[in-house]
């Protein structure tokens, strides 16, 4: 790699700080917000709280601590403007919202949000935060784009406690993971920036029909993984009318018994004509391929028939690892396009995985409201820095690309780029001087 490839990234980096410094303050929390950001992509070998990023970037630990919990930025400004950033580099015709949520351990009791609770990063009940999380899946790429930090009810019912982390009067209403999701996709509608016709999520998401119907009157079409042994009806449930005597009062008529089946005995059931062999995506080894059934059922709306769905049923080749999900889509959408939006649901996996790993995600050391809000909001704008570098320069793996070569491709080259380039301190005319 020449030096002027390590302008290019340098200058790049910039450009890409001075889009969004209008939103971050004061010329002084600009500067740190620079050199944070900085300092997630340049640090990799010890956790990324200020203490150590700010070795890598030669800048106070207390500044950087500062431009997380002190610092007076609106992220939710960030956040937008970040959308309008990613708008023409991922929409697609094909693109697919995905909502999910992701946990961090921590200890004691004065970390915003912090509760015993499941936390699939330890695969138990555990002590942590959860935040959730509303990303954008394509062809040109994925991005998560916006967050909610969730609070318990055991914090929105404790005014003193929300008061001593900063959480602000808003956000003290108790609201749900489902609800936290809905209302990121309604802000994201209400920008009117990245666009996709579906939503997709786990069955944390699929299992509740408010949040079900909510998207729905937003206009989107949904499908959302249910649990196994969730109850549905055939589409044309038949009733029991019971004989009238012609005394009394008649016998109202009652469902007939045994239609009410599991989604996992539905499954079971379907003749080995339903199902068909789809490619999904390219893996590793090759196109991915799944099996996937589909049939128009109804929901379960208290212990009755509600409303009309498409029930698709997924599975390994060999009939393991069985998936299900419900989808309002049209009567007749393809399967191949059910099966393609069911596949957009697991690349916010390994976004979170990446994020974490690359950028530090889950890396901080901040109890505050705000100290969580802004480091994941700057994490989001690096992990879009290294998005940009990948679209704009070709992929690390086309055979000219600058990263060509080094381990982690975009990241490495970020990295060595901006730790070898130190950031000046801003002059005048710089567009975060603005």
């Amino acid at each position: 790699m020449d030096p002027e490839q390590f302008e290019r990234v340098h200058a790049a980096f910039l450009c890409f700080h001075g889009e969004f410094a209008p939103h971050l303050g004061r010329k002084q929390w600009r500067e740190r917000s620079r050199d944070y950001l900085r300092g997630l992509l340049v640090q990799s070998e010890e956790r990324r709280n200020a203490e150590n990023v700010s070795e890598a970037v030669a800048v106070s630990a207390r500044s950087l601590q500062r431009v997380l919990t002190d610092a007076r930025w609106d992220d939710a400004a960030v956040t937008a403007h970040l959308q309008t950033y990613l708008a023409p580099r991922l929409n697609d015709p094909l693109a697919v919202w995905v909502v999910d949520e992701s946990g961090v351990p921590k200890q004691g009791r004065k970390s915003v949000g912090v509760s015993r609770q499941y936390c699939g990063a330890v695969g138990k009940v555990a002590s942590c935060q959860i935040g959730v999380f509303l990303a954008h899946v394509g062809p040109r790429g994925r991005a998560l784009v916006d967050k909610r930090l969730w609070l318990p009810r055991e914090w929105t019912h404790d005014p003193v406690r929300c008061q001593a982390a900063g959480v602000p009067e808003a956000a003290r209403v108790y609201r749900s993971k489902t609800e936290l999701a809905l209302m990121l996709l309604q802000r994201a509608k209400a920008l009117g920036q990245l666009q996709s016709g579906w939503v997709t999520g786990d069955d944390a998401y699929g299992a509740s029909p408010d949040f079900r119907d909510g998207v729905a009157a937003e206009g989107w079409l949904y499908l959302l993984e249910v649990a196994g042994n969730t109850p549905v009806w055939p589409i044309a449930a038949a009733w029991d009318v019971p004989s009238y005597s012609g005394f009394g009062r008649p016998r109202k008529p009652r469902l007939s018994p045994g239609q009410r089946r599991e989604v996992n005995e539905r499954a079971a059931a379907l003749p080995a004509s339903a199902w068909h062999a789809i490619p999904v995506a390219e893996g590793a080894q090759g196109p991915r391929i799944y099996r996937f059934a589909a049939e128009r059922v109804r929901d379960s709306r208290d212990g009755e028939p509600g409303e009309a769905v498409w029930l698709i049923h997924r599975s390994n080749l060999d009939g393991s690892e069985p998936r299900r999900y419900f989808s309002n889509a049209p009567v007749p959408t393809p399967l191949a396009t059910l099966a393609r939006v069911a596949a957009a649901r697991w690349p916010i996996e390994t976004e979170f995985e990446t994020n974490k790993t690359d950028i530090g995600l889950d890396e901080y050391e901040v109890r505050s409201w705000n100290g969580w809000n802004h480091h994941i909001t700057l994490c989001l704008l690096a992990s879009a820095f290294l998005l940009t570098l990948q679209q704009e320069w070709g992929g690390k793996d086309a055979p000219d690309h600058p990263a060509a070569g080094l381990p982690g491709g975009t990241r490495s080259l970020a990295a060595a780029a901006l730790d070898l380039r130190p950031t000046p301190r801003m002059a005048p005319g710089h567009p975060a001087t603005q």
